[in-house]
């Protein structure tokens, strides 16, 4: 590469750059998110560049809510010869549509807690405590 320093990291130099744990890194790696680089003859691996974008790629991609399996199909398509940015848009649309049902379903869950929340007067012993009565009912 003209002009360019290739760096090379180890393991805690790289989880440190991209703002990850090491042992986050070796998951990666274990799940095939990552590749796992060869180790030097001081028995250290060397991360590239490669390795610094792909990990910050897969942190990137966690934090928006994909799960590991839907972050290794979009390295994969990352990584296809000719990116499909349909096949790119195609995930990011059904991520919206799954947390949209995510969401709905919190709103739900809230709306029963704060159900419950309001029956209680917090005034009786633990026996007769009707939060705890209608969790232990065996209606649906």
């Amino acid at each position: 590469m003209m002009g360019t320093i290739m760096r090379h990291l180890t393991i805690g130099k790289l989880a440190r750059e991209v703002g990850v744990g090491v042992e986050t890194v070796r998951y990666y790696e274990r799940r095939g998110l990552l590749a796992e680089p060869p180790r030097k003859a001081s028995g250290y691996r060397q991360y590239s560049a490669d390795a610094v974008r792909s990990l910050r790629f897969i942190r990137r991609a966690k934090e928006l809510g994909f799960s590991l399996a839907e972050v290794a199909e979009l390295l994969a398509l990352r990584e296809a010869p000719e990116p499909a940015c349909p096949d790119v848009k195609r995930q990011i649309a059904t991520k919206i549509d799954d947390i949209g049902e995510r969401i709905a379903d919190l709103r739900r869950i809230r709306g029963a807690l704060e159900e419950l929340h309001s029956r209680c007067e917090s005034t009786g012993s633990l026996g007769v405590c009707p939060i705890l009565a209608l969790l232990q009912e065996d209606t649906p």
